[in-house]
């Protein structure tokens, strides 16, 4: 299977939300971008070279002589890999970027598994003091106007540029975020965006609430923002609207992608279905205004995880949710916030941005509830005429939100014992720092590495995405092997630790300037098949399959707010694990499938907090030298 990108990895730049409350100066959003260079394609020598090295760790000596022959075969000169390079430099020549619609399409619109889970992360916000149906309105109501706010800032390019290592980074997918949706298709999905630079641009959100979808204003006439007392009055309507639950329409969108594009393709042809379609699909974004649920897990945080990655189960918030929505915010009764975004049109940046962002403004803005204003035009309800044929799609689509609620395992892990400020002190990037702590804890349960992928930013060239990390390497395997030694010595741990760590940093500064491999061996396949040859042999070898089957899956996703996101895992024998590192803690989300016997999220975190502790123990024992 496709190796599903998670969340990009971030901290190695400042965006907007880290600047603080920005004021509007318009035209500074895309000041560099006509500069921003074309993603490059790597010397395919190189390339081949430094798989090599990627795999080695993950192979027996017998199984890696014979990559070795596959990979020198692919590789020599005037044979199919340079074939399919010069195929693949034509093609670059052509586009502003070789690789971005190829990956839209294969990463994600291809991908016919649900969404839910599999391709869309959930983020837990800290939790809000809600103690009545007032309290979530207002609440909800100042969120909003934090979104508005940011939108203001989109609206009118106005966003300072994000950076990486003082580099300006490629801003488009700001313009993908707010009034966007994914479409399903029976084969195949698409995806729409409505930016606020074309006439007619939405001025409206979808709210949810018992699972009725309801088309909000949010905007008058001009595409002024509507106070917090006209909002307030909007979600009361609602409220007031929907007393009783309706037919849990929104869960066709959690079923697998061609079944959902089958009935979305029929309810379609009836005029008040693709009505209510078109309404969602332009929406600024949708707000869930959930129910009370019944909290299953002993840790709040959780409990709010399963309700971002898939609404809690049918019995809950399932229902009331819509996941081909790019952003859909929830606010429960009992403090529990967050989102759900649908990932096919932006990596984690920009929406961590918007997050961060919304959250300063609605906790600063002043609690006025109270102003006399004019009444906004009222809510609208959405219908669906729905026949036997969804009606039967969307009981089944009950117990398979059901069967994969009860498949995930979920554990949210505060470690309280130190924060980035520790690898700091130590003169050590605290995501290395952690990239080489989650190895050691898979070695400690498994004996062996294991492939790993992290996200890493291609956002310094014109509309990039992402490429693979792959943190399992010949020094992180010496050094996991050291920690499991009885008689190595804690310098001679120390060294190695240390060694990783500048190898985690060399493969992440390749992968970030586009010398990354998985992208540009996912692009001579592609180019080979869209020339009608067959695959090449070295995609069909052992060490491709085994290192691109990613056991774990791991993202950084650093934010001003405490934070924690959370996804799936990308395999069924495999681990997806996200973490936010605090100043003074980190806060790590991994999740696993119950159905696996050889994988378990509470064993890994609990043995991950002991790798991070015998870690630091180490590092206390030998001086730091140079910063890495």
């Amino acid at each position: 299977m496709m190796q599903m990108p998670k969340v990009l990895k971030m901290g190695l730049g400042k965006t907007a939300a880290s600047l603080g409350r920005v004021k509007p100066q318009p035209g500074r959003m895309f000041l560099h971008q006509k500069s921003l260079a074309r993603l490059p394609i790597p010397p395919l020598q190189q390339t081949l070279y430094r798989y090599l090295l990627s795999v080695e760790p993950l192979l027996s000596k017998e199984d890696f002589e014979t990559t070795k022959k596959v990979v020198e075969d692919f590789g020599k000169p005037n044979g199919v890999g340079q074939r399919l390079q010069m195929a693949l430099v034509k093609r670059a020549k052509k586009l502003d970027n070789w690789l971005s619609q190829w990956w839209l399409s294969v990463a994600y619109l291809e991908f016919r598994s649900p969404v839910v889970v599999n391709v869309s992360p959930g983020i837990v916000c800290p939790r809000e003091n809600i103690n009545s149906e007032s309290d979530q309105l207002k609440f909800a109501s100042k969120f909003i106007s934090g979104v508005l706010d940011f939108k203001h800032l989109i609206d009118t390019n106005s966003l300072p540029v994000d950076q990486m290592g003082g580099q300006p980074l490629c801003m488009d997918q700001y313009y993908k975020v707010l009034a966007a949706c994914r479409i399903p298709g029976p084969r195949k999905d698409d995806l729409v965006f409505y930016p606020p630079n074309k006439p007619d641009a939405p001025k409206h959100i979808i709210v949810a609430h018992k699972n009725h979808f309801y088309t909000v204003d949010v905007m008058d006439k001009e595409g002024v923002p509507l106070t917090l007392s006209q909002l307030y009055s909007q979600l009361k309507f609602v409220l007031e609207a929907s007393t009783q639950p309706e037919i849990p329409v929104g869960l066709l969108t959690t079923a697998h992608r061609n079944t959902w594009g089958k009935v979305y393709k029929r309810l379609n042809k009836d005029p008040t279905n693709a009505k209510s379609f078109d309404d969602i699909k332009r929406a600024i974004f949708l707000l869930c205004l959930d129910s009370s649920s019944s909290q299953t897990e002993q840790n709040f945080s959780a409990h709010v995880a399963r309700q971002a990655l898939y609404g809690g189960g049918s019995g809950s918030n399932s229902g009331n949710r819509w996941y081909d929505k790019t952003i859909q915010f929830f606010v429960s009764p009992n403090g529990g916030t967050g989102l759900t975004y649908e990932h096919s049109g932006a990596e984690g940046p920009p929406i961590i941005t918007l997050v961060d962002h919304t959250l300063a403004y609605a906790h600063s803005i002043a609690d006025d509830f109270s102003a006399m204003t004019v009444d906004a035009p009222a809510p609208k309800k959405l219908n669906f005429n729905l026949d036997l044929d969804a009606l039967d799609t969307i009981e089944e689509a009950k117990q398979e939100i059901d069967s994969l609620a009860g498949d995930l395992q979920l554990t949210v892990l505060p470690f309280k014992y130190y924060g980035k400020d520790f690898p700091k002190s130590q003169k050590l990037s605290p995501d290395a720092f952690i990239q080489i702590a989650i190895q050691l804890t898979y070695y400690k349960i498994y004996g062996r590495s294991a492939a790993t992928y992290e996200s890493a930013s291609l956002r310094k060239y014109q509309y990039g995405r992402t490429d693979t990390i792959r943190s399992a390497s010949i020094a992180s395997n010496a050094f996991c092997k050291a920690m499991e030694e009885s008689g190595t010595k804690p310098s001679e741990k120390a060294m190695l630790f240390r060694k990783a760590i500048l190898s985690h940093k060399e493969y992440t500064n390749l992968a970030i300037n586009g010398d990354g491999i998985d992208r540009h061996l996912l692009g001579l396949k592609l180019i080979a098949i869209e020339q009608g040859e067959n695959v090449p042999d070295l995609f069909m070898d052992t060490a491709y399959t085994q290192s691109s089957h990613f056991n774990v899956s791991t993202s950084q996703v650093p934010a001003k707010h405490d934070l924690v996101m959370c996804f799936g895992p990308v395999v069924p024998d495999g681990y997806g694990i996200c973490y936010n590192p605090r100043q003074n803690h980190l806060n790590f989300a991994v999740s696993a499938f119950n159905t696996s016997p050889e994988t378990d999220s509470d064993v890994f975190a609990k043995r991950l907090t002991e790798s991070l502790l015998e870690i630091r123990d180490v590092l206390e024992s030998a001086p730091p030298t140079a910063k890495l």
